[in-house]
């Protein structure tokens, strides 16, 4: 068991001596990295570990090959992935059966699998910057020894005895980090509110509820890599005073749960949590608790009111949580992914972070790209790299050479930019310009088949289902705004709607109670302010430019192209299709479901979706 800083150290040097080719040396044994993260493990990992075990034990390669379970390497879109030691190839796609051809032409005779390589991976990984994630997909996030010896646990071991509360606080401060939950506040600035309240009861909270649709930064962390987390909160609890801390998270990440609570016991055990952290006297403890997947239960308040057994809805502010949080005492709340980024300011100094991004914006961001995109998956970047660079160099490009629309940031709370901003740096404020905003980063494409009233009306749809209903705006204000929407796709709208979402969305920001509600109208103002068109097609034309709202939709068979076969016809489910060899076939619209089988069984294209 761990007991001082001495043994952390001692640690470190005989797992790094064991780890060899992990880390450049030469220890002639081969170490297989399997992603044990949520999506790779969704997509049948399990069962090609399985069969690596299976493979060990039958040729007896104990001694010669390690599997190593990890976290989430980011390139989701080309999951299961493995990747090799020494040669350092990483394989996608895997499948059992991949697994035997790996095993006997890499492992075994030394050579190359060519057509399981990734395509994807110089693209996508050339330009990003792995400070939050770095541990993701590089150690098992089950095996505490493997993280120390990957630095871990050497913050904390400097500022418990190198530095002094208030000069934790100080690097924080120079560094410029800021929260990456969602409104940016600066960190150091937060933990010193905190610190200066004179009481003896102080908490530490992380936020890894993770509400927004598409979001999975924060999971991917806890899952890959959650010492980080438990080494940082400790570090915030020695620099504000507390001795308590509570991590709050969804019930729906069950790996993620698993793995910090495996983590947990295992700082326990070691010494790292408990009464007397690494013997130096100071006293931090760290529980779970679950939340029932609340989106409200993001916001700071509300998680706090979670905690404390009630129901999860937020407070009115000030007083601020720092001054008066959990349980009414003064209480530090961060993300998992804010949290994640301590560590690595302490041992490499504030001006190291200071020193990537932008002015305003340091460091790096982590955002989870997902829609139409191809490499769909998570990404770290510093602050200040374009749009264009994420979603075309990092990104892929868009699939089936279809054109780029708009890229929706920050969720729910976020707004939809346009194809014309694409060159426009990632930071805090250039986002907010754009009628958008950072939010905790989720990052959703879209091509030119997306329907712009249609995506501001999906995003409205998750908010009012979402809404705590403690307020009037926000319970009564965005369903009003959402049977407007929903009047619009219908093709029952009219100009005059559009002034009532807006004068509604601007009411709306200004009387919620808590941010989430505040921020609700953002997709649909950011939509109006740069589809404007589309939403005038809506009501004006009674046409859905893209395609997509069914109330609008008119299918229509091509005399020119139509060759009279009669298999849409045959395949309707309505029964509207008539015609014959010598008649044309047309589509009864007033009976049509609109589920575009005739599109479908028709060989010649002859049917088409008029708009």
């Amino acid at each position: 068991m761990v007991k001082t800083i001495k043994d952390i150290l001692k640690i470190q040097q005989d797992t790094l001596q064991k780890f060899g080719n992990r880390i450049g040396r030469d220890d002639q044994k081969i170490y297989i990295m399997t992603c044990c993260g949520t999506g790779c493990t969704s997509s049948g990992a399990a069962k090609n570990r399985e069969k690596l075990e299976e493979l060990i034990a039958r040729d007896s390669y104990e001694d010669k090959v390690e599997i190593v379970k990890t976290g989430c390497f980011g390139l989701c879109a080309e999951g299961p992935i493995m990747l090799v030691y020494p040669e350092n190839v990483m394989y996608t796609n895997v499948t059992p059966d991949d697994v035997n051809e790996i095993w006997e032409a890499h492992i075994r005779n030394g050579r190359v699998v060519e057509r399981l390589k990734s395509e994807n991976e110089l693209d996508f990984f050339s330009k990003q910057m792995r400070i939050s994630l770095r541990n993701c997909g590089r150690i098992d996030p089950e095996n505490i020894d493997e993280y120390i010896a990957f630095d871990g646990y050497q913050a904390l071991s400097k500022v418990l005895t190198e530095m002094e509360p208030e000069d934790v606080i100080q690097v924080m401060k120079e560094s410029g980090l800021r929260g990456r939950g969602g409104g940016g506040f600066p960190t150091g600035t937060k933990w010193e509110f905190a610190a200066k309240q004179q009481v003896r009861e102080k908490y530490v909270c992380c936020n890894a509820d993770e509400g927004d649709p598409g979001a999975f930064m924060d999971r991917s962390v806890l899952e890959g890599d959650p010492h980080s987390v438990i080494e940082a909160m400790i570090i915030t609890g020695y620099a504000i005073g507390a001795s308590q801390g509570y991590v709050y998270v969804r019930a729906e990440y069950p790996i993620a749960v698993q793995r910090l609570g495996i983590a947990i016991k295992q700082a326990e055990e070691y010494g790292i949590l408990g009464d007397s952290v690494l013997g130096t006297g100071f006293k931090f403890n760290l529980e779970i608790r679950l939340g029932a997947g609340a989106f409200v239960c993001g916001e700071e308040t509300a998680l706090m009111t979670s905690i404390e057994g009630n129901r999860g809805e937020p407070r009115i502010k000030p007083p601020f949580p720092a001054v008066e949080g959990l349980f009414g005492k003064p209480t530090i709340l961060n993300n998992v992914e804010t949290l994640s980024n301590i560590p690595q300011i302490i041992l490499n100094g504030p001006e190291w972070f200071a020193g990537i991004g932008t002015e305003k914006s340091h460091g790096t961001k982590v955002f989870a790209l997902g829609g139409k995109i191809n490499n769909t998956g998570l990404v770290e970047v510093p602050m200040g790299t374009t749009l264009r660079e994420i979603i075309y160099e990092i990104g892929g490009g868009i699939p089936g050479g279809k054109k780029f629309k708009a890229v929706q940031t920050g969720g729910p709370s976020g707004g939809c930019i346009p194809a014309e901003f694409l060159d426009s740096p990632i930071d805090y404020d250039s986002l907010l310009e754009l009628k958008s905003m950072m939010g905790s980063g989720g990052m959703i494409v879209m091509d030119e088949d997306t329907c712009m009233v249609d995506i501001a009306k999906f995003y409205l749809e998750f908010t009012v289902e979402e809404s705590c209903g403690k307020c009037p705006p926000c319970r009564i204000g965005t369903k009003r705004m959402l049977e407007i929407l929903t009047k619009i796709t219908d093709g029952k709208g009219t100009l005059e709607d559009l002034d009532d979402l807006e004068y509604l969305a601007k009411n709306i920001q200004k009387g919620a109670l808590c941010g989430l509600g505040q921020t609700a109208p953002n997709p649909v103002l950011s939509t109006l302010k740069y589809f404007r068109d589309e939403y005038e097609a809506h009501v004006v034309d009674k046409k859905c430019p893209a395609g997509v709202c069914v109330s609008m939709l008119r299918y229509v068979i091509m005399d020119d192209l139509c060759k009279h076969c009669g298999l849409c016809a045959r395949n309707c489910p309505a029964q509207c299709i008539s015609g014959s060899k010598n008649t044309p076939y047309v589509i009864d619209n007033e009976k049509c479901l609109k589920c575009g089988v005739c599109m479908e069984k028709c060989p010649f294209k002859a049917i088409m979706k008029n708009a």
